[in-house]
């Protein structure tokens, strides 16, 4: 039985482990998995990464979570939150995020899982405000931003990604009204 910090429905979300580096490194690698990305990862890349999960819920208490289907124990990839502080007119600020391997796409999981990491982010972590970032191409993702109640803030060029043109115009989606991300009164409606 694996240790969840909170469950929805069909998800478990849990803190990474380095078993879980052969499936992370696998969806990593996967070139439609991340063609919102610069480039796929190599596993020495996913390793690092996996760290950096890692020593981010170590500090932050919340992280993008390994995400696993209860019924079945199967890592589907990581739905969760991070702290973001680089230079834009959104951050810093918590952002909500996911990544789902190509066998968990179209079957709601990645919104199932973002409304519950909202949930346990207002009501757990007493966060007020998030943002979720997605290039301008990816309305895989920006459909789940608008199904989870975010609204959409803006366009941006993401200075992390300014040495790849292809991906650096993103969209930031979070609350209403100027607002830099979502209040908590207005998930519960």
């Amino acid at each position: 039985m694996k240790n969840y910090l909170f469950r929805s429905a069909r998800l478990g979300f849990r803190v990474w482990t380095a078993a879980d580096l052969p499936e992370l490194a696998k969806m990593n690698a996967d070139l439609e998995v991340m063609a919102h990305f610069p480039s796929p990862l190599t596993e020495e890349e996913t390793a690092a990464f996996l760290r950096r999960l890692q020593a981010h819920q170590e500090k932050y208490g919340y992280c993008y979570f390994a995400t696993d289907i209860l019924e079945s124990g199967e890592f589907i990839g990581f739905i969760g939150l991070a702290y973001q502080d680089y230079e834009s007119a959104y951050t810093p600020a918590v952002d909500i995020g996911w990544r789902l391997k190509k066998a968990a796409w179209g079957q709601g999981y990645a919104t199932e899982g973002a409304k519950k990491c909202l949930e346990f982010a207002f009501e757990e972590l007493e966060i007020e405000q998030l943002i979720a970032v997605c290039t301008l191409d990816n309305q895989k993702s920006e459909q789940v931003m608008k199904k989870i109640g975010l609204q959409k803030l803006g366009e941006f060029k993401h200075p992390k990604l300014k040495d790849y043109a292809e991906h650096e115009d993103c969209l930031c989606y979070g609350g209403s009204g100027g607002d830099n991300g979502l209040k908590r009164k207005e998930i519960k409606e």
